[in-house]
């Protein structure tokens, strides 16, 4: 929803009013959000899935206690709020969360957030200028943090050296795996984009549809129903809990097991309704090695976290586990977008008959509909009934 567009570095004309909710998780307090409100976070570094998830949302303004970019890395979360048309008023202070009552009316005025004539906490409206500047600011910067990552992954293999290569005990599947490719969801960047492009490679090779969480949703929308849901289910939908698909939860090699809680207030049981998967790293690693241990000859990824930039917004943490993930896949694992720029120019048997059949079709139609056609016809058919006898007079 665009109340207001501004130049380059132009503040909002007017000041920005609406109910307002605040929430620590950005992802998670996007899906509650009205049109036409604002959004209150605590989000140091706004990620850009965070971003499209409040836009999708149609939020007027975000009030972020946190600095939207800390310039540790290019984020390209706050570029695509403002260019979005939605006001970021950054770094406001941590007390804004609690300050503020769900559903109440404030206003976004004056590089502050006001309540009637009471300023309920102050900081700054970013422009495009500002990010921009603080963007490439956080570039020259980055091999600092290239830095600090691979130190976090030496050290998460330092731990986790027994545990990054070993075999994994799959749990029992109905679906088969084994000697197909398998298409792995997750609700991440540009997945929708994605899945539209691969319809063809979906229709042609059946690849096992595995989502991660929300993934899920992903697939439905499209009118897909994926086969294996896997994941802490901590933002999987009703819909997606229910759509037939074998569920299977991420369980950690210490016992912790995110989402357990959820599932059995759903009335849901390990061993009968959902079967668990022990394994490190995140969901969408997890769900990666279980197709490949399951024997995929391909696993083609959706909304997974691939460049630099995508794996600093995932998290020192999570990026270890995904960098080792696929240095473990290796070949067999492949980028949506890949896939499609290879598949779409390549000529399918299918396409080949189509064509044909389409030519033999224009040709009967031009026999039966002119006068010329028929004469032809005829023509053929005395000069085949001629060759015909021929051929029986030589046999007999």
């Amino acid at each position: 929803m665009r109340l207001w567009r501004r130049g380059r570095a132009q503040r909002p004309p007017r000041p920005i009013s609406g109910p307002a909710f605040a929430g620590k998780r950005t992802k998670d307090l996007a899906k509650q959000l009205p049109p036409g409100s604002i959004a209150v976070i605590d989000h140091q570094d706004i990620d850009r899935v965070a971003a499209e998830m409040l836009i999708a949302a149609e939020v007027v303004a975000v009030v972020n206690a946190s600095a939207s970019i800390s310039g540790r890395y290019p984020n390209g979360g706050p570029i695509r709020l403002v260019e979005a048309g939605i006001v970021l008023l950054d770094a406001v202070g941590s007390h804004v969360i609690e300050a503020v009552r769900d559903g109440e009316p404030l206003t976004v005025h004056d590089d502050a957030l006001w309540r009637v004539d009471e300023v309920v906490a102050a900081g700054s409206v970013l422009t495009i200028d500002h990010i921009e500047a603080a963007m490439d600011l956080a570039r020259l910067g980055i091999g600092g943090e290239l830095r600090r990552f691979a130190m976090n992954t030496l050290e998460y293999i330092d731990k986790e050296a027994e545990l990054t290569f070993e075999p994994l005990t799959l749990p029992p599947l109905r679906t088969t795996i084994k000697g197909r490719h398998a298409l792995v969801v997750v609700r991440g960047h540009d997945y929708r984009t994605d899945l539209h492009t691969l319809r063809p490679y979906i229709k042609e090779y059946q690849p096992v549809l595995i989502a991660v969480d929300g993934g899920a949703d992903a697939l439905l929308e499209l009118g897909l129903t994926p086969d294996i849901i896997t994941g802490d289910f901590d933002s999987l939908s009703e819909r997606a809990m229910h759509c037939g698909a074998e569920l299977v939860h991420h369980v950690h090699p210490d016992g912790r097991a995110p989402g357990r809680e959820e599932l059995h207030a759903a009335g849901l049981h390990a061993g009968s309704s959902y079967e668990e998967f022990v394994a490190e790293g995140m969901s969408e690693d997890v769900a990666m090695l279980l197709a490949y241990e399951a024997g995929a000859t391909l696993i083609v990824a959706v909304g997974t976290h691939s460049t630099m930039v995508e794996m600093l917004d995932k998290g020192r943490k999570g990026m270890a586990s995904t960098f080792l993930t696929r240095l473990r896949l290796g070949p067999v694992l492949v980028d949506a977008k890949g896939v499609h720029q290879l598949y779409e120019g390549r000529v399918r048997r299918s396409d080949l008959l189509l064509l044909v059949l389409a030519a033999l079709a224009a040709m009967a139609i031009v026999i039966v509909a002119t006068e010329a056609g028929r004469a032809f016809a005829e023509g053929f058919w005395v000069t085949l009934q001629d060759w015909w006898g021929s051929v029986t007079d030589w046999f007999s």
